[in-house]
């Protein structure tokens, strides 16, 4: 039936997005018929109670219409379109029930049913209807039969109601559990935070399946850390008492915590279960939690599966009236294998990015001392759940005593981009070093080069030379593979986006007929230079020409304090909300020197 529910069009690969794992573990399971529907009213899958109740199989019905193909008035007729009130509520996005309909079985005959349906809506795009899930139950003779006779006696009646409520909750509590698990699944796909991503599951688990939740992690082959604890609002304090370092679970313990963390299956604890004394140091501190939450029951499943074992999650009812059941635990292991991949992929990203970082901060070089030139540089990695990219700088002289800038931004986010990061930095240093032409012709030179002897695709980046002696006039020759401009803080207070030399991005292949523009421009005494990488411009929501601006205003409040102050300043000052990494080099010229001073 899987398979089936993912044979259809979008809306269908949509509609198996929202229930994974569960149409076997839960529908498939269900003597109560089940039809998932699309938005038009076509039968997207049935589980086998409704194949048996319909009396037609999957195959047959699978894109055929189920009011056409099924509903019909009490002498067989189809009933008008206008009037199926499943119809309507398909079409308004609502939940809707019939309590006495026809419905045409496979071999003729034509029966009573009643049916219950629930929208699908797809939130991450407006509420979108996905369709729905509709139960539908077969009306047997004596029930026909009660209900008439419930007409005619008061206690009838509110026997036949209170029926009818109960399986109407069952119903809406199976439907609620396929809803959960689809929000759950979706809020987890959004991070790769691990405490992100326990935050926003407790959310959903209380109150919503559970009164309290807890989530226990392994570190290291032996150690448990208990690192969220959820529970009904107002009860922060005591949650925070549970948190931490739980101790040893015990070689020969039996416990259902120890159990699910050593590899074991998930369990379902009722009253007289949570009586067993505990049997380690690990099972006695649970134990207390259960005691002071009040527990009636609890399901305890592993989070990851039974071969890698990341953790264990533990939900809480304190009502005795409304204890777990299987159902639920169907559920909540459904639940425990996705969480346990996600963290599992929050771990193996966060290795790979730490790795990435520390490879990066390495291979940026250390700023020369040049003459009265003051130089600055910082690099700060993108903001935790983003991934390690490829911006760098470096400032260098050539052969002739010039000095040489450099700000720059491999195209890409992971180990492979700064790896590239290191090629193009060693080969634009070799390149440039004794290469007093255009800066442009260097950078063409880097473009052709580039693909041969580097992994990398494309880049962005400036170079620049200052020219001049020691006493200056200065004079800044540079050029622009695609990169932002650079920008000018004068000791007057003007602050200026150099925007000429502007050029292709490494990678595009010029070819002899195309050249990279060179520009130059007058350095004033004691002005500023700041080169960036678009990390400090670019901010979600917001445009290119916003994030220029931002960087104007800022750079102008800070032009001056001291230039390590201006480096310090700037970044922290920015918009939050960038997802990436930021390179930043600033050279300071010096004032003229008087002749009191020389």
């Amino acid at each position: 039936m899987v398979e089936d529910l993912r044979s259809g069009g979008d809306h269908e690969r949509r509609l198996s997005a929202a229930m994974p794992g569960l149409w076997q573990h839960v529908a498939e399971q269900l003597g109560t018929a089940v039809a998932v529907l699309d938005p038009a009213g076509r039968i997207v899958a049935v589980n086998p109670a409704a194949e048996r109740l319909l009396g037609r199989a999957a195959a047959v019905v699978h894109g055929q219409d189920l009011h056409d193909l099924c509903h019909r008035d009490p002498g067989g007729a189809v009933v008008p379109r206008e009037r199926c009130p499943l119809l309507r509520a398909l079409a308004e996005g609502r939940p809707a029930r019939g309590d006495d309909d026809r419905f045409l079985r496979g071999d003729g005959r034509l029966v009573p049913m009643s049916w219950s349906a629930t929208p699908l809506t797809d939130d991450d795009v407006s509420g979108v209807s996905l369709g729905m899930v509709v139960l539908i139950v077969e009306i047997a003779a004596e029930r026909r039969a009660r209900r008439e006779r419930a007409e005619r006696a008061e206690q009838s009646e509110r026997v036949e109601q209170a029926e009818r409520a109960a399986h109407t909750s069952a119903l809406e509590s199976l439907a609620e559990r396929l809803t959960l698990v689809a929000e759950i699944t979706d809020v987890l796909g959004q991070t790769l935070e691990v405490d992100e991503a326990l935050a926003r599951l407790s959310r959903l688990l209380v109150p919503r399946l559970a009164d309290w939740a807890a989530v226990d992690l392994r570190v290291g082959s032996r150690q448990v850390h208990r690192v969220a604890v959820t529970g009904p609002e107002g009860r922060d304090a005591r949650q925070e008492d549970w948190r931490g370092h739980l101790p040893p679970a015990g070689e020969a313990a039996h416990s259902p915590l120890v159990q699910v963390l050593s590899g074991g299956g998930p369990v379902l604890q009722v009253r007289p279960d949570l009586d067993a004394p505990p049997d380690s140091p690990l099972a006695a501190v649970h134990s207390a939690f259960l005691g002071a939450t009040g527990a009636a029951s609890v399901i305890t499943v592993p989070l990851g599966s039974r071969g890698h074992v990341t953790g264990a999650l533990t939900l809480v009812r304190t009502e005795a009236a409304r204890p777990f059941d299987t159902g639920d635990l169907d559920v909540v292991s459904d639940i425990g294998r996705r969480v346990g991949l996600v963290i599992d992929n929050a771990r193996r990203f966060g290795r790979q990015r730490a790795v990435a970082e520390a490879m990066q901060r390495n291979l940026l070089p250390p700023l020369p001392e040049h003459g009265r030139f003051q130089l600055a540089a910082r690099y700060q990695p993108a903001p935790a759940g983003s991934q390690v990219g490829g911006d760098w700088y470096d400032a260098f002289p050539l052969r002739d005593g010039t000095l040489a800038l450099v700000i720059g931004d491999v195209v890409g986010h992971d180990l492979t981009a700064a790896a590239g990061m290191a090629q193009l930095h060693g080969i634009l240093r070799s390149l440039t070093w004794d290469h007093p032409g255009p800066t442009g012709a260097v950078v063409d030179r880097l473009d052709d080069a580039m693909h041969a002897i580097t992994t990398v695709r494309m880049a962005t980046l400036v170079l620049a030379r200052v020219e001049g002696p020691d006493t200056g006039p200065w004079t800044l020759h540079w050029t622009s593979a695609g990169h932002p401009p650079p920008l000018l803080l004068t000791s007057d207070g003007n602050a200026q986006y150099l925007e000429s030399g502007q050029g292709l991005i490494l990678g595009t292949h010029l070819g002899a007929g195309g050249h990279r523009p060179s520009a130059t421009h007058a350095l004033p005494p004691g002005s500023t230079l700041l080169l960036y990488t678009d990390g400090l411009i670019e901010v979600r929501g917001s445009d290119l020409d916003s994030g220029l601006a931002r960087l104007r205003r800022h750079a102008l409040a800070l032009a001056h304090d001291p230039l390590d102050t201006l480096c310090d300043r700037l970044s922290a000052r920015m918009a939050p909300g960038s997802t990436d990494d930021i390179a930043l080099l600033a050279l300071r010229l010096p004032v003229p020197v008087t002749g009191a001073e020389a």
